[in-house]
């Protein structure tokens, strides 16, 4: 690179920054467009609307049809398109809440739902020829004429008759979609409809009867939604709906409408309100100057270690935050409290590719090479690493994404926009800086330094030791969730969003703020429950009665002597005359969700494996890490259990976290290790290239850890309670991710090598 374009590279990296920075404080236009304001935030920021649902004609419905129904009704808020921050869970025994952040027009919210009504399919003749609807030709209010269908008889009477074909719990989902007429080319819109095998073998028997006659009508909520007519027998459960002119959103509307009538149970609206936050602008700026101040203290951390490329970095990761910034605009993503949190743990992380990038460089000149040579050379030998670290996470956060449901899902979508924009400004931007830093005559080796030959550790040596101590740390794990069963009822202190818990509505006598919240009522109920994980917000009828003084408080399920308590507390401290309202309501993670978070780590660690068997050609590569992925979650499942630490949301975040973090840092030992053998050859000793190739990424494992941690420890210390119950353990997972991948992996591999006979080659 010319010095002129040096210059020009830095003129515009500073105007870039300049620039995003402004957009991201202030916008653009008066809509303030790309601003972080304009973020969206989920229900502990921004508040939004909560509707309240009661079961229709079952005062004691089952708990099994309560949970299928909630989950289901979660899949409905997702598939609105609605942020995935928000919340589905049981209140009492038959009322069903729905929480959705955001948004403030609760009208507007439960006519995009839908009434979760009752979904019927019904023939047009019974079996004696009895007709079941009517279609009538009507004068629309366009002006245009269309049919009208109507019941012809009671209800009743056309079920007795056997005339319902199948029911909203025998669709297994509905899909709006464009179709393509394969002789004419032309283009129509539809509904995919597939369902249960149980009524996929009715619908058979039924579409029989009516092929070529009759049709079949689909009654939702008292009335026809659509009545098509039955062309052929279809046997297979795959069933279109289409023609009418129908477009796509009718299409969209239609397959709601069939989608919500699936639930088991009917529900009818009880009470919507809008929420406050639950939590004030005092919560966000401390998060926020956490992030700026641990921001500084790392830029400020790699310019003492790495000088020049340090800067080059200083000024990459500037660009990643506000890069990040606009992207969670542009892509329309839910920030929530914790995910301020990942995005500030994020930038710890983002350092971590330009680790291994100048300790690379460094290498190079230490052989004698020139700086413009070792720049190019080292971003080459870095690429394995960096790309087979974050694409192996990328797998994870790709499959949590499609599979994950509520936080998993979200917070997948956080994770995979942080791992392309990390690997864009270490492996572009990074690098265009540094080079442009050299072109205007920072030249010299002492700017960038030069790696040390340093003697190889034994940790090889230790390894049984180190086993051990891991082994130990899990075991206590396991143990302390058998004397917290027998002290505290359960294994772990599972929060509100795992065990559901009490709510309390409370009509206070002035309006408090949400600081007065957190530092006055807060604490006085904790101290009679003795737990501090408790919610609490502000509740009002609509955007216009901000006068309102209703607060709603969640704590864990209360018996009636500490309910009586916190009545009492209401009362006496607070002024509260009137009658305080309480329910018992249910987790906000579902069995259902846990389940499927479940099943989308196990696939996303199946995926990873299988990549970096693939890439490293050995299996014992992808069972080594995946073996350590396991150890790093377990030993930090150890830690909230002897800790007592509150597991909420913010545990499903901060243990993958802990997941994408552990594969990372053993990719980058295991890229040193198939460097040293291929250059070695067959007749390497396999133990001194492992112990070597450990004491050569020993500085990036430390300076990577390190300066993640400093990001974490300053997030615990201004943060909110909530904040440090999301720190604490992730400090503990990072300090055990650089343990594990300097003491287990590398050993846990050479064991395999060693000690497993396999006729493959390393």
């Amino acid at each position: 690179m010319k010095k002129s374009k040096g210059i020009i590279t830095l003129i515009i990296t500073a105007v870039l920054i300049a620039g995003l920075g402004f957009v991201a404080v202030y916008g653009i236009g008066s809509a303030h467009n790309g601003s972080a304001r304009n973020i969206k935030r989920g229900l502990d920021l921004a508040g939004g609307v909560s509707i309240t649902y009661q079961v229709v004609g079952d005062s004691d419905p089952s708990a099994e049809d309560m949970s299928d129904t909630v989950y289901k009704l979660q899949k409905r808020v997702e598939q609105q398109n609605y942020s995935t921050e928000s919340q589905v869970y049981q209140e009492g025994s038959d009322r069903i809440n729905v929480e959705i952040p955001g948004v403030s027009n609760a009208e507007e919210v439960l006519e995009n739902l839908g009434k979760p009504g009752s979904l019927l399919f019904i023939m047009q003749y019974d079996d004696a020829g009895n007709l079941n609807y009517t279609q009538e030709l009507m004068l629309a209010e366009d002006g245009s004429y269309e049919f009208v269908y109507t019941l012809a008889r009671p209800l009743e009477e056309i079920e007795a008759s056997g005339s319902v074909v199948i029911t909203g719990t025998d669709v297994k989902s509905a899909d709006a979609r464009y179709y393509t007429d394969q002789l004419t080319g032309a283009s129509e819109v539809g509904v995919d409809l597939t369902l249960t095998d149980a009524g996929a073998e009715k619908f058979a028997v039924a579409t029989a009867k009516a092929a070529g006659k009759w049709s079949i009508g689909i009654y939702y909520d008292g009335g026809f939604i659509s009545v098509p007519s039955v062309n052929s027998v279809i046997n297979d459960g795959q069933a279109k709906i289409s023609g009418g002119n129908m477009d796509y959103e009718e299409a969209r509307q239609l397959a709601s409408y069939i989608r919500i009538g699936g639930l088991k149970l009917e529900l009818e609206e009880l009470s919507s309100n809008v929420v406050g936050a639950q939590l004030g602008e005092k919560a966000i700026e401390t998060s926020l100057y956490a992030g700026a101040i641990g921001l500084v203290l790392v830029i400020l951390f790699m310019i003492a270690v790495y000088r020049i490329p340090g800067v080059a970095s200083g000024l990459a990761l500037i660009l990643y935050v506000l890069l990040t910034l606009l992207s969670l605009n542009f892509l329309n993503l839910t920030l929530t409290l914790p995910g301020i949190a990942g995005i500030i743990l994020s930038i710890g992380m983002a350092v971590d590719a330009n680790v291994i990038i100048f300790a690379r460089i460094r290498e190079e000149i230490a052989t004698g090479k020139t700086v413009k040579s070792s720049i190019n050379i080292g971003f080459k030998k870095a690429l394995s690493a960096i790309v087979d670290g974050n694409v192996t996470t990328l797998i994870a956060a790709v499959v949590l994404m499609f599979m994950g449901t509520g936080p998993v899902k979200g917070f997948a979508q956080t994770l995979a926009l942080g791992i392309v924009l990390s690997m864009f400004t270490a492996l572009v931007i990074t690098k265009q800086i540094l080079n442009a830093l050299f072109a205007v005559g920072l030249k010299s080796e002492k700017f960038y330094g030069m790696a040390k030959e340093r003697k190889s550790v034994d940790f090889l040596k230790r390894k049984v030791i180190f086993f051990a101590a891991s082994c130990t740390i899990i075991v206590l794990g396991f143990v302390f969730m058998g004397v917290n069963k027998s002290v505290h009822g359960n294994t772990m202190n599972f929060g509100l969003e795992f065990s559901g818990g009490t709510t309390f509505q409370a009509s206070m006598p002035r309006d408090y703020t949400l600081e007065e919240i957190d530092e006055q009522i807060k604490p006085a109920i904790a101290a009679v429950i003795g737990d501090n994980n408790i919610q609490a917000t502000k509740i009002r009828e609509s955007v216009a009665s901000e006068d309102t003084h209703t607060i709603s408080i969640k704590t864990r399920t209360l018996d009636d002597d500490t309910r009586k308590e916190v009545m009492e507390v209401l009362r006496s401290q607070f002024g509260v005359t009137q009658e305080v309202e309480y329910q018992n309501i249910s987790a906000t993670i579902s069995k259902e969700m846990r389940s499927d978070a479940v099943v989308a780590v196990i696939i996303a660690t199946i995926c990873m494996l299988f990549y970096i068997w693939f890439r490293f050609k050995d299996i014992r590569f992808a069972a080594s890490a995946v073996i350590a992925l396991v150890h790093d979650v377990l030993v930090v499942l150890a830690f909230y259990v002897i800790t007592r630490i509150s597991v909420g949301n913010t545990f499903i975040a901060c243990m993958l976290t802990i997941v994408g973090y552990s594969i990372n840092a053993t990719i980058v030992i295991f890229d040193r290790v198939r460097e040293n053998l291929t250059a070695v050859g067959p007749k390497a000793d396999v133990a001194e290239i492992v112990n070597h190739s450990i004491t050569q990424t020993l500085t990036r494992s430390i300076y990577t850890s390190l300066t993640t941690f400093i990001m974490v420890l300053v997030l615990f210390i201004m943060g909110v309670s909530s904040i440090r119950d999301f720190a604490l353990p992730l400090m503990a997972g990072i300090i055990c991710g650089a343990y594990s991948s300097v003491c287990i992996t590398g050993a846990l591999w050479y064991v395999m090598r060693t000690k497993l006979q396999s006729s493959q080659k390393g």
